[in-house]
């Protein structure tokens, strides 16, 4: 069961020196979604200098869609945006073409030990406890110990009241996870608007994450939460219903992950398998950036998370990842045929269309 790393940079991996011992142990193969730089990846390859890698830049990915769909190649080249983060997409149908154990997506800038062996045991290993929330959501921040005393949610979590009651129901029972969301310390993952009314001017505000509380919480069937891409794994057969959503468009990005992790647990939920949070822990040295810009490419978005999530909440249908998320993808359709404003629907119909392409590239390799 050999696993794959996804990692999509811009930057030198010094992350993975560090972890170069254990990815060795464990034949783990290292798939670097990036830009083309030959000069950062000379540097990448000194990093990387003894582990199996491969690298995708723009070029790397033309020619991969064009050797599998021909002169029809660029309808499917273009359901993987361009520097953006959910490039990290395409570093997914390369795991999962090549038969991949279970996928790793780690982000460039958090720093790790036990990466692999921490998600191969709450992916696969029993245990754990699940949670049930009355108001639909659960705050994954009460996973770890802040710095600081108050109520904080993550990126992504609505900020309608009932979807922030906490209010929950604990069960003693795990079990094997078709996804689990790794955890961080150091600088969590908050919106734009918690980290400039916490003072952080330069993306990163004083509150800080201490340790891990729980190893293994299994979300239960109905609720949701906001999955962060950071440090993330999976296993093959859900990449069907995986695909991180076209961004950095019409003025809306950063929802990719929130919102594919949304539809991932609806039609996990709907097929019977579970979505779990936890272990392994790693540490965020996030690069100071501009809070107001974050701010401005979060708003829309942040409006629309509103809706989105209550938009894929009714009933779906199929027997397998690719029909239920096609099914889903037609529920998202018809609510973003209510809303009122021109743009969002015209946004969310892009992503209906990407999504459904997806299904097609996932069904033909």
């Amino acid at each position: 069961m050999q696993p794959y790393l996804v990692i999509a940079t811009i930057n030198e991996l010094k992350n993975l020196e560090p972890l170069k011992r254990e990815l060795n142990e464990t034949n783990t193969k290292v798939i670097v979604v990036d830009e083309g730089n030959q000069e950062i990846r000379m540097k990448n390859d000194r990093i990387l200098e003894g582990l199996e890698r491969s690298y995708y830049g723009p070029n790397e990915r033309e020619e991969w869609f064009k050797s599998r769909f021909g002169s029809g190649y660029k309808k499917y080249l273009e359901v993987i945006p361009e520097r953006a983060h959910a490039e990290t997409s395409f570093g997914f149908l390369v795991a999962y073409e090549e038969g991949a154990g279970f996928i790793v997506e780690l982000d460039d800038d958090v720093f790790i030990n036990g990466l692999i062996p921490g998600h191969r045991d709450n992916l696969f290993g029993g245990g754990g406890k699940t949670v049930h929330s009355k108001s639909r959501w659960y705050n994954t921040l009460d996973s770890i110990s802040l710095s600081r005393e108050g109520r904080f949610f993550p990126r992504g979590h609505p900020y309608s009241p009932e979807t922030r009651a906490e209010d929950y129901c604990w069960e003693s029972s795990g079990g094997s996870c078709v996804l689990n969301m790794g955890h961080w310390i150091g600088n969590p993952d908050f919106d734009a608007l918690t980290i400039l009314y916490h003072g952080g001017m330069d993306g990163r505000c004083d509150v800080m994450g201490e340790r891990l509380l729980n190893e293994k919480v299994v979300v239960g069937r109905g609720t949701y939460f906001a999955v962060c891409s950071m440090n993330t794994s999976f296993i093959p057969k859900i990449v069907p219903a995986f695909y991180q959503l076209y961004m950095n468009t019409m003025g809306i990005d950063r929802f990719d992950d929130i919102w594919s992790g949304i539809f991932l647990k609806r039609v996990a939920d709907h097929l019977g398998d579970r979505v779990c949070l936890g272990k392994p822990v790693g540490t965020h040295q996030k690069r100071p950036r501009s809070v107001f810009k974050d701010l401005k490419s979060e708003m829309d978005g942040m409006i629309l998370n509103e809706s989105v999530w209550r938009f894929v909440d009714g009933d779906i249908s199929g027997s397998s990842y690719s029909d239920s998320y096609l099914s889903l993808a037609a529920l998202l359709e018809r609510g973003a045929s209510t809303l009122n404003n021109e743009i969002y629907r015209k946004f969310l119909n892009l992503q209906v269309d990407m999504m459904r392409r997806w299904v097609e590239i996932v069904d033909s390799i």
